[in-house]
């Protein structure tokens, strides 16, 4: 009776497939997913208990020192000078009539300088809300 040999079996592994599927697992949510860029001004901003239902697709801000930024559909905010900000919220509005401008400002900012831009938008027809961060342990509207 022929007894057959048993062979070894390897104890090796090959990495080569499955470092594939990780790439292209990895490509594949890179793809996918949704990049978030958070401003980069630090704005203080006032407290309120309402909320608006719509969003504003422009927004304005001012910081502390009274400068101007514009950001127009999640777009990079741009530096603005006073006298220029109505310019470019018109350009805005005539890309876009129905959008609204969310305006911004920090906590230091003198009450005159928020009047001045929200009276600038309501001399040019404007829809313009003034955003405030919601107070802490307040029901958030659903939207």
């Amino acid at each position: 009776m022929a007894l057959k040999r048993q062979q070894d079996m390897m104890a090796t592994f090959s990495m080569a497939s499955m470092t594939d599927v990780i790439f292209l697992l990895l490509v594949f949510f890179l793809v996918t997913s949704t990049f978030v860029f958070p401003t980069a001004l630090d704005i203080n901003l006032p407290e309120s208990a309402e909320q608006t239902p719509a969003k504003p697709t422009t927004r304005v801000f001012i910081d502390s020192e009274s400068n101007f930024y514009v950001s127009y559909d999640n777009s990079e905010l741009m530096p603005v000078e006073s006298e220029h900000l109505i310019d470019y919220l018109q350009v805005i509005k005539a890309q876009d009539p129905e959008s609204g401008i969310a305006v911004y400002a920090d906590v230091e900012v003198p009450y005159g300088k928020v009047v001045e831009v929200l009276n600038l938008g309501a001399e040019n027809s404007m829809k313009m809300v003034l955003a405030t961060r919601p107070i802490a342990n307040q029901p958030q509207v659903a939207r």
